[in-house]
């Protein structure tokens, strides 16, 4: 008797806590939420319950923020059919269907699942999404996430079927006073290209352009960075789905509000509210059509309407009235068109070129090439367009254009048909444009050359004989310290004047420059013997000189000399290595290197040589450098070649400090794939991306003795190692100073920026 009154109690009380609104994330069939009652998720980020609109007193099931201020809905169950007093009930049905009674025990909406099992329960997860699901082997039967509202919550998934036509989209509320079902839908079309769609009732309302696999083209201000972690996925059986992922500690969703708008928003914690982070409609050119066909949208330009080139206003009177839906016709018939009725004699149809454009609606989709793309169109006379993406490959248009834009940045490069006539007149415009520009060029080019052949050759007889003979016999103990000419026998050594290195370079003509470094520029020239060299020329204003010089000189004839020894380079970046003929990879300027000898295997120094971005974090800010060092520098490089991008090129990146921490975030989030630069993407070679991607995170561990030797970042490479490491959190990941500026030791540090490795004093 006294256990089953414990029970008794224990049913109460669980009974209680759920009317209460105490913290449990999960309902049974004997546990149900009574309205005003409510459940929280286990990180008590989301709560479910019983809520009133704004200025409304009719009550509905929902899943709202729980841990912010401003209350936020972001979805709800029985929107088209509320109740009107408090007598609400959600449970768990006898046939395992989540149900909202009334309180006559009316079924006001369920999870319609018809295929149910017995012992089913209901949990709250901190993503927002209600999942019913069997207790014991946790299969989810139904989820919420299924059945959106108007706000998509990361890893929540939009999707379209092109077999069966079924579609999970995102639906606006009537009003913010009415969550029913409004007059606006966002979905994905992903007929011959996926594109994002927002209708009003059953009319396009606004395109987000073709996804290119990384963003739409059709949303100019959606960066790569900005919303990285977007995904649009084939299933290969029909099924096209849209999601994003967000894993920073932050509240963030996209909203379908009732003035079909699609916003993306973020909770700022120090204002204590939302933030519109995106909106896609932001002028009168993102609505659908807004200039008709063959009307191109301009929202800089006064009106914001006019024809393409080639074609002009269907309805004058209309248009500059600023009625543009009727669109635009072709001024003349195309050649090819011609051809076909007979007359002909005329010359070729050709393109016009329209650089940064949201392309039209309605692309035919091919596997051509760039180059083949063209040609392709130009022998279909019912091509009028086309249009070339890496992401996509060749689009093309055989009707009528409709929903182009002009934007002043991001967009590709659209090509329009038009007839020869329309054509030559375009081109003889940037003719006169183009002669113009050419002799004004030319002249001042003229004037220019002339002016500092004068001031040249003003300077050289001032200064002749104060010039350094380089490497001159008589003077190199003059140049060269006693202890370098120990190291190496200078005497030994060919040796040059400085008149004939002038020679051999046409006296250091720019077009014999090879390219420029933190000692000065790089020319290749050749001796009277038909020999060919490069002739590195100090600056005036390097900070490096004869020390870099010298370790140059000794690192190369050593290695030259001796292959046992290990070289530090301490320099390794994309801008040091170069392609031979045959495109080989060399590693060049060893003027920083340094050469270990028998078992030396680290060093420290106070002269810190390299550039940021590439330098370890105990070489940079201890001054410690070794093989792995170098290693360090070999998987930026490795993962910059991966990815298409530079690792300094974060810096005003609010998310990432580097390329190592975006790298990261994609790996631990198994996304690795999105890091992959178009260019390189294949399928076939997914596999040796992905592999070259995990050992460029093993090469930047934070920590040296984490990362591999560069013998085995070999055969890691080579396939060779079947298994390898799960890497560990890269080295500047985190927006820290890269140096500690706080230690009053000063030294003496060598750094790059914009890839010039140069000299500066810099606190430690």
């Amino acid at each position: 008797m006294r256990l089953r009154s414990k029970k008794n109690l224990l049913f109460f009380f669980c009974c209680f806590c759920l009317n209460l609104g105490v913290a449990i994330d999960t309902i049974t069939s004997s546990q149900s939420i009574k309205d005003p009652g409510n459940i929280v998720s286990n990180g008590s980020v989301f709560k479910l319950g019983f809520f009133s609109p704004i200025n409304s007193t009719n009550r509905y099931i929902g899943i709202w923020y729980s841990n912010i201020s401003v209350f936020t809905v972001v979805w709800v169950a029985n929107r088209e059919t509320p109740l009107n007093d408090s007598s609400g009930v959600l449970t768990i049905s006898k046939d395992g269907n989540l149900v909202v009674l009334d309180g006559k025990k009316k079924i006001l909406w369920s999870s319609n699942v018809t295929n149910s099992v017995p012992n089913l329960s209901a949990q709250l997860l901190d993503s927002g999404n209600l999942v019913l699901q069997e207790k014991n082997t946790r299969t989810i039967i139904w989820e919420s996430f299924q059945l959106p509202c108007d706000t998509l919550l990361p890893n929540m998934k939009i999707s379209t079927n092109v077999r069966t036509g079924n579609k999970v989209q995102l639906t606006s509320w009537q009003s913010p006073s009415d969550p029913s079902i409004g007059s606006f839908s966002a979905n994905i079309q992903p007929l011959s290209l996926p594109q994002g769609f927002i209708w009003k009732d059953d009319s396009p309302y606004s395109r987000g352009g073709p996804w290119n696999n990384r963003v739409f083209l059709g949303i100019p201000n959606m960066t790569y960075e900005f919303l990285d972690g977007f995904s649009l996925l084939n299933d290969h059986e029909g099924t096209f789905s849209l999601s994003f992922s967000y894993v920073e500690d932050s509240l963030l969703h996209f909203t379908l509000n009732t003035h079909g708008n699609i916003e993306q928003r973020f909770w700022d914690y120090e204002k204590g509210d939302w933030k519109v982070w995106l909106a896609l409609l932001q002028t009168e050119c993102d609505f659908y059509g807004y200039c008709g066909a063959f009307g191109s949208c301009n929202s800089q330009n006064t009106p914001i309407c006019s024809c393409l080139q080639g074609f002009e206003p269907k309805n004058t009177k209309e248009w500059n009235n600023g009625n543009w839906t009727s669109g635009c016709v072709r001024r003349t018939q195309l050649q090819c068109e011609r051809v076909n009725t007979g007359n002909e004699g005329s010359k070729m149809d050709g393109f016009l070129k329209l650089n940064t454009m949201k392309v039209p609606d309605f692309a035919d989709w091919s596997q051509a090439l760039e180059a083949d793309c063209r040609q392709q169109c130009l022998k279909n006379c019912s091509c009028i367009a086309y249009a070339y993406d890496t992401g996509i490959g060749c689009m093309s248009w055989t009707g009528s254009l409709i929903d182009s834009q002009k934007f002043s940045s991001a967009g590709v490069d659209l090509y329009i048909r038009v007839a020869y006539s329309d054509l030559v007149t375009k081109l003889d415009m940037k003719k006169i444009v183009t002669i113009t520009v050419i002799i004004g060029t030319v002249s001042i080019s003229i004037c220019t050359y002339l002016l500092w052949r004068w001031i040249a050759k003003h300077k050289a007889r001032k200064k002749k004989e104060k010039e350094i003979l380089l490497f001159d016999k008589g003077e190199a103990h003059k140049i060269f310290p006693s202890d370098n000419l120990n190291q190496v026998k200078v005497q030994e050594l060919p040796l040059f004047n400085f008149e004939k290195l002038a020679s051999a370079t046409n006296n250091f003509h720019l077009s014999n420059k090879l390219g420029q470094g933190g000692f000065g520029s790089v020319y290749k020239g050749k001796l009277s013997d038909g020999q060919e060299i490069a002739v590195k020329r100090l600056s005036r204003t390097s900070a490096q000189g004869f020390e870099e010089f010298m370790n140059e000189a000794v690192t190369s004839c050593s290695f030259t000399l001796d292959s046992r020894l290990r070289i530090i380079h301490r320099d390794l970046k994309a801008s040091n290595i170069l392609l031979d003929k045959e495109l080989n990879p060399k590693i060049s300027d060893f003027g920083t290197a340094r050469i270990f000898r028998g078992n030396e295997d680290q060093a420290n120094t106070r002269r810190v040589i390299g550039t940021y971005g590439y330098m370890s974090p105990e070489y940079a800010i201890e001054g410690q450098f070794s093989e792995k060092s170098d290693v360090f520098s070999f998987g930026v490089l490795l993962l910059e070649i991966v990815s298409g991008r530079r690792n300094n090129s974060f810096y005003n990146d609010e998310e990432f400090l580097t390329l190592l921490g975006l790298a990261w975030k994609l790996w631990n989030s198994d996304n690795a794939v999105a890091l992959i630069d178009p260019m390189i993407s294949e399928p076939f070679f997914e596999m040796e991306i992905l592999r070259c991607i995990q050992v460029g995170l093993l090469c930047v561990q934070e920590y040296a003795k984490d990362r591999p030797t560069v013998s085995v970042v070999v055969s890691m490479l080579k396939s060779e190692i079947a298994d390898m490491p799960h890497p560990k959190k890269p080295a500047f990941t985190e927006r820290l100073i890269a140096l500690d500026i706080e230690s009053s030791e000063r030294r003496k540090s060598i750094f790059s920026v914009n890839n010039v490795t140069v000299t500066t004093i810099q606190g430690r």
